[in-house]
């Protein structure tokens, strides 16, 4: 088991898309009132009085959409200028991206992660939900303004959904040939959106991986990050493509993170609700943060016995949140 040292912390359970893979339509979503949200303050105080200590130095902005968050420029730069954090990212749809890229860069991000689910117009407004025409052209617009101010690596993620987006493979795959960009392949899940995986199903990054061999060929690479991918190139390519294969492949060893969610609430796993721990309510109730470092370290010796594919034998349970009020 790898030291973990790593904590996603999602700031806000909104987002002004509704992905089918994040959440479905027809999913009641009861989003979390703002005085139910961790504060600035509060994070800021669990960074560096809870996780800190613990040997946590490396931190992930997420949401729903974290640049939603009005403070979110002015958390950045907090977080990225406390000594001890070594490396601070953040996942975003890029909707809000363009005219914010500049600003994030100066507080201080120098990762980021995209959502480009595709490059067609029209699948991009089918996966993302009906919100009118031209999101894929602003999201377009906000990786190419995160691109110009330097963001390195700048990493697009792909969820692959059969039937849907899976016959654009090969042009995604394609970016990273003159562009330094890393497109990331993500297997489709089913938490949240069992309807549609039951009728879509998934395909393995080892079925990916063969359709870019055969057309151009790929050897091993890496990349910049803390995430689980196996990294491969085009050959002579400037970018890199990366496969996360949480359901074909576990690798559950290699997790060095946990999730803290918007509401305070710190979960091991991705897929483990059982477990979590409620920081927001202990912070509020004057509890000391000494007492909640004891409370996440217990977490995580719990999170040494979690193993993914418990999911397949219905070890883990029904997943009461979809992946945006996780913090996926």
């Amino acid at each position: 088991m790898n030291q973990v040292d790593y904590l996603r912390i999602s700031l806000i359970d909104r987002c002004n898309f509704r992905c089918q893979y994040c959440m479905p339509e027809g999913a009641e979503l009861n989003y979390i009132l703002k005085q139910q949200l961790l504060t600035d303050e509060e994070i800021l105080t669990l960074i560096q009085e809870v996780f800190i200590p613990l040997g946590f130095t490396r931190f992930r902005l997420t949401g729903g959409e974290p640049l939603l968050r009005p403070s979110v420029v002015d958390l950045v730069s907090k977080i990225a200028n406390l000594p001890q954090t070594q490396d601070l990212a953040m996942t975003t749809n890029g909707f809000l991206l363009a005219p914010m890229a500049q600003n994030l860069y100066d507080a201080g991000l120098r990762r980021i992660n995209i959502s480009l689910d595709s490059l067609e117009a029209d699948t991009f407004e089918q996966i993302i939900g009906n919100h009118g025409r031209g999101r894929w052209q602003q999201v377009w617009e906000g990786i190419q303004a995160a691109y110009q101010v330097g963001f390195d690596p700048l990493k697009l993620n792909v969820v692959v959904i059969p039937g849907i987006n899976d016959h654009e493979i090969l042009n995604l795959a394609a970016l990273t040939i003159d562009k330094q960009w890393h497109i990331r392949f993500i297997e489709f899940m089913p938490i949240g959106n069992e309807h549609l995986f039951s009728a879509r199903g998934w395909i393995s990054s080892a079925d990916l991986r063969q359709r870019i061999y055969e057309r151009w060929g790929l050897t091993e690479s890496q990349v910049y990050g803390n995430g689980p991918a196996d990294v491969f190139q085009i050959p002579g390519a400037k970018g890199t493509l990366g496969f996360i294969s949480q359901m074909s492949e576990c690798f559950c060893d290699r997790c060095n993170r946990v999730r803290l969610s918007a509401d305070g609430w710190l979960r091991p796993c991705l897929l483990n609700e059982t477990s979590q721990i409620d920081l927001k309510t202990s912070l509020r109730a004057g509890i000391s943060t000494a007492q909640l470092r004891e409370q996440v370290k217990q977490l995580l010796n719990i999170k040494a016995e979690i193993n993914f594919k418990q999911r397949d034998s219905g070890t883990s349970g029904t997943y009461t949140r979809t992946m945006s009020q996780i913090g996926g």
